[in-house]
């Protein structure tokens, strides 16, 4: 299930696993608003209806079968991630289990001007990560929870080195010192987060990602020469 925070437009995103039949509330990662939501119930209810045609002669309840539901969900995330795409605003994919540790980073990115999808499920997060359209991914160095096969950063760790370079990973946890590169180095990240300091981590990133632009320069000025060389 995918909503908006009606406050601040903050994308909140639920493993539809999670969600409860009925209405339930969830609090936003970005302004920590309560947002209502309809549950699988609403969802139902929300489809559109069928036309008069196919109406049976007595009224009676209609039910919304699990392949009808995914592919509702499926054309709501396309549209919604459409609309940073055409506006040129880079996206910014933030996974972690408990929602409230990613409501300070997903802050910190949506200051920085990204569209930040917040997701809480590592294998909704998996499958966003590999539409290849992010810029940013922001995630927790844990393993896989019981009954998963891996979570996000294992994922990112099978990444092919072309399609790692073009993500800039933070990884967030109270485990590690904010800014410290022999971490970050050591866990395969472009800067890691101690948790407290997530929701205040602006500068952290500026200075990071233009060390890192430093850093790739020579090799994309390199690799376009090779693109454009007439053989």
């Amino acid at each position: 299930m995918q909503a908006s925070c009606p406050q601040c437009s903050q994308r909140i995103t639920i493993d539809d696993a999670k969600v409860p039949d009925r209405p339930f509330s969830v609090r936003c990662p970005k302004c920590q608003n309560v947002v209502k939501l309809p549950g699988k119930g609403g969802n139902e209810a929300a489809a559109a209806p069928p036309s008069p045609a196919s109406l049976p002669a007595t009224p009676g309840p209609t039910t919304m079968t699990d392949d009808v539901r995914a592919q509702l969900m499926t054309q709501l995330r396309r549209e919604m991630h459409t609309g940073g795409e055409e506006s040129g605003v880079e996206r910014a994919l933030v996974v972690f289990p408990d929602p409230a540790q990613g409501g300070g980073i997903s802050q910190t990115l949506s200051r920085l001007g990204y569209s930040t999808d917040t997701i809480d499920d590592f294998d909704e997060g998996a499958r966003q990560l590999e539409q290849g359209a992010y810029a940013i991914v922001a995630t927790a160095r844990v393993g896989a929870a019981p009954g998963k096969p891996e979570s996000l950063y294992q994922r990112l760790l099978r990444l092919s080195p072309e399609a790692r370079r073009r993500l800039f990973v933070v990884l967030v946890g109270d485990e590690f010192r904010s800014g410290d590169s022999t971490q970050a180095f050591v866990t395969l990240a472009d800067l890691v987060l101690q948790a407290k300091d997530a929701a205040s981590a602006d500068g952290y990133i500026r200075a990071y990602q233009a060390a890192r632009r430093r850093l790739f320069q020579p090799m994309e000025e390199a690799r376009k020469r090779v693109e454009t060389a007439v053989i």
